[in-house]
């Protein structure tokens, strides 16, 4: 795997000063054109494809089918370069460094996007919403999930797929049983208004932070806890640095696979075709093993011994479900109820 380029402050201004340098260098080879003296043919369409976790993971291995299916199928004419684990940006920076132009393709979790394509996209991560990876993809396969996507192009940004991670897990350095252990802990959440929420009706304190930051805030003590699946648990190592684990599967956390628009659009239209067929044949592999990985992550968890697995019983579920329905009505601020009805008519629920 190709090495990373130097990471830059995390800013706006910093971004973009950097997007200049890469573009300046990149879109000869982005769009197939020649720089002086070359020859056309030897200078493949880049596409950089940036995203947060681990490579094990089934986000980290569904990106590298794609540059494997990608590259294959265009007969060398693609070229995808995969940056995993927050090589190339962080959470807060990745959507950005996409509509600058500084990278061409992510697999960014829901929750980022309502900086971009408004709240509506926060309806992922409100509480017990989904019973299964089945009802997830009903919610998202049809006409509400490509909806959403559509609220993006505006910014630049065009969604081309949904990849499943799973159902997210609370892990602390005390057990949590009842609603009432929340309370006083600091949780780690992602950018979310509905997290945000989630944890303070809990009684406990938030903290937004990238992922690659987290473990070492749980080793120094500066955070209490987390959610997030197993799988990123696991190849993170949040397991070695927290003593409780709780199976809740509270929320659903799964990717929009974006792409920059106007960079896109410019591709050569057979290319274009053969990387959408490309995306849809990694797509279907990346919700093929997801559940899996978790699973199997899960099990490894429990193998190493580090901390203790506690599986809630239909009692305690009950009691999480009644306690943070409040989230519900607070989120119906900024979620639009058209969308989660939409939503929720897709699964076959009461709109």
């Amino acid at each position: 795997m190709q090495q990373p380029p130097t990471r830059t402050p995390s800013t706006a201004h910093g971004l973009r000063r950097r997007t200049v340098a890469r573009l300046l260098a990149t879109v000869p080879l982005a769009l197939g054109l020649p720089k002086t003296g070359a020859t056309p043919a030897a200078k493949p369409i880049l596409i950089q494809f940036s995203h947060v976790v681990a490579p094990e993971t089934a986000k980290g291995r569904a990106a590298l089918r794609f540059k494997e299916l990608a590259e294959s199928r265009t007969g060398g004419k693609v070229r995808v370069e995969v940056y995993p684990n927050s090589t190339l940006y962080k959470d807060g920076e990745e959507v950005e460094a996409l509509r600058l132009g500084s990278v061409q393709m992510l697999a960014t979790s829901l929750s980022k996007l309502a900086k971009w394509g408004g709240g509506d996209f926060e309806l992922f991560d409100l509480p017990f919403l989904f019973k299964d990876q089945a009802a997830f993809h009903a919610a998202v396969d049809g006409p509400a999930g490509a909806a959403l996507l559509r609220q993006l192009e505006p910014k630049g940004i065009q969604g081309l797929a949904y990849w499943d991670n799973g159902f997210k897990v609370f892990t602390a350095n005390r057990p949590l049983q009842t609603v009432g252990d929340f309370k006083g802990l600091k949780f780690r959440v992602q950018a979310s208004r509905v997290l945000v929420e989630q944890m303070q009706v809990l009684g406990a304190q938030t903290s937004v932070s990238p992922l690659i930051n987290v473990r070492g805030a749980l080793q120094e003590g500066r955070l209490d806890g987390q959610e997030n699946t197993p799988s990123n648990i696991h190849t993170q190592g949040l397991h070695e640095v927290q003593t409780h684990l709780t199976v809740s599967n509270h929320g659903y956390l799964a990717y929009a696979v974006l792409v920059n628009k106007s960079f896109w659009a410019r591709l050569p239209s057979a290319i274009r075709t053969t990387l959408e067929a490309a995306m849809r044949d990694a797509t279907t592999y990346a919700n093929s093993i997801a559940e899996a990985e978790n699973t199997r992550a899960l099990e490894r968890i429990r193998a190493a011994g580090r901390l203790t697995v506690h599986t809630p019983g239909p009692q305690e579920l009950a009691s999480w479900r009644a306690a943070l329905q409040p989230v519900y009505q607070a989120s119906s601020r900024w979620i639009r109820p058209e969308a989660l009805a939409a939503i929720r008519t897709a699964m076959g629920k009461p709109p």
